[in-house]
């Protein structure tokens, strides 16, 4: 009996303190910069484990299967299963909030790093492929926590929101590439293949963010967000008016996951295949993991500038700066010399820019045209068709450039990012459309 009055006390208690941030804008404010510093923090270790797949996962296959047709496998492999755990995230998120989804998808890829690693150490092809599709649990997540930053956001913050968490990410993502060497040689010395080191921070990194979401994102933004929602749909209902922050917008759920899943195609083929293109020129293990440091610091740093520019300029103004980004990205790859680091660097910095502008102006666009009610299972569903349109590049790259060239793949890379222009000029038309 003492125990059932104990139990109702703390429902109450709890109840109270989530009631705090409905009616009080100041405790509202409080609580969206105290999220975003939580999922930056978080964003950190997300970054550093995500890296580990991109620079080493293709030569790690490469060594293992003794050829590179396949060696587009492994990114198809990790970028498939961020897509079923993108959903099952999402899904999470809407049943239960964001700390719970986010804690259980960085938990789940930790688990995938250390299958990679008992892989490299059996030589297990079965185990890697399998492991690789665990580990993908890790990079969707990181994707998603870009928009607990916004379940708080008013629609002038929203870009700057995601930008925001975007930014830390850059500290991990960019230490990563760069302790190739460190953590293959830390992995050697305890006699673990060298190429399976960076799974071994993978691994760590991404229990730690998660462990980092479960204790600090207390109360969770996206209860709180529904709360507020729903409070003010029934103060709307009670004054016969429905404000746009409670009806959704399905065209703009489509032309924002249409600019995502484009700039994710081309950035994820090119990218899988550059470190194969590179060892065939002799470049060194170091070098790959320069290149791609450079690039998965271009994906993330702008954005301490990205968001605020989305937010001015307006989403479809930097989702056409994307496709011409891409486009240039492309064209740079394909005709620099295999040999030469400067036009590498610059065509995988500007590939990784055209894919930061495209996703934060993208993701801006679906959380404009969401509810809070059915938010989260909506986004997840759209980062479905991210990551398989990722899993789509990373699969054809290798068959491209085994039966053509890294030029091929560049080129063709650099002109599907055009088609991005005309479905951002549809979206305009349609916004004018509905104006009149």
């Amino acid at each position: 009996m003492m125990l059932q009055k104990e139990s109702v006390k703390s429902l109450d208690g709890q109840t109270a303190s989530l009631q705090s941030y409905i009616h009080s804008s100041e405790n509202q404010k409080m609580l969206y910069k105290r999220t975003l510093f939580v999922v930056s923090i978080s964003q950190i270790f997300g970054g550093a484990g995500l890296a580990a797949g991109v620079t080493v996962g293709a030569l790690l296959a490469q060594q293992m299967l003794g050829t590179e047709a396949f060696a587009g496998l492994p990114s198809a492999l990790l970028t498939l299963g961020s897509a079923g755990a993108a959903l099952f995230v999402g899904r999470l998120s809407q049943a239960f909030g964001r700390r719970t989804g986010l804690t259980a998808g960085f938990m789940i890829g930790g688990l995938g790093a250390i299958g990679v690693i008992m892989a490299a150490i059996i030589n297990s092809v079965f185990l890697l492929f399998t492991s690789l599709l665990v580990y993908g649990a890790g990079s969707a997540t990181n994707l998603q926590a870009r928009y607990a930053g916004t379940d708080l956001a008013n629609r002038k913050q929203r870009a700057t929101a995601i930008s925001t968490t975007m930014v830390f990410t850059t500290f991990g993502a960019v230490a990563g590439p760069n302790l190739v060497n460190v953590m293959g040689n830390f992995a050697h010395s305890i006699g673990v293949p060298s190429l399976a080191g960076p799974f071994i921070l993978a691994g760590a990194a991404y229990i730690l963010a998660g462990a980092v979401l479960f204790i600090m994102l207390r109360p969770d933004p996206l209860i709180i967000a529904r709360m507020i929602e729903a409070t003010n749909l029934e103060s709307s209902e009670k004054g016969g008016l429905a404000t746009p922050e409670n009806i959704e917008n399905k065209s703009g759920i489509i032309v924002g996951a249409t600019i995502m899943v484009l700039t994710q195609i081309v950035m994820v083929a090119i990218m899988t295949m550059t470190p194969v293109h590179m060892r065939h020129h002799g470049h060194s293990l170091g070098a790959v993991g320069l290149v791609i440091g450079f690039h998965i610091g271009a994906m993330y740093l702008p954005s301490l500038f990205t968001g605020i520019l989305v937010d001015k300029l307006g989403r479809t103004a930097m989702a056409i700066a994307s496709g011409t980004t891409l486009l240039l990205a492309g064209l740079i790859g394909a005709f620099a010399p295999g040999d030469s680091m400067v036009l590498l660097v610059i065509s995988l910095s500007l590939l990784g820019l055209g894919w930061n502008f495209g996703l934060i102006s993208g993701t801006a666009l679906i959380v404009d045209s969401t509810k809070t009610s059915t938010r989260a299972k909506t986004q997840g569903t759209v980062d479905v068709l991210i990551a398989l349109s990722g899993a789509a590049g990373g699969a054809l790259s290798g068959m491209v450039v085994a039966g053509s060239s890294y030029l091929t793949l560049s080129l063709v890379g650099g002109v599907l990012s055009l088609l991005l222009i005309p479905v951002v000029i549809w979206s305009r038309r349609g916004e004018n459309s509905r104006a009149l």
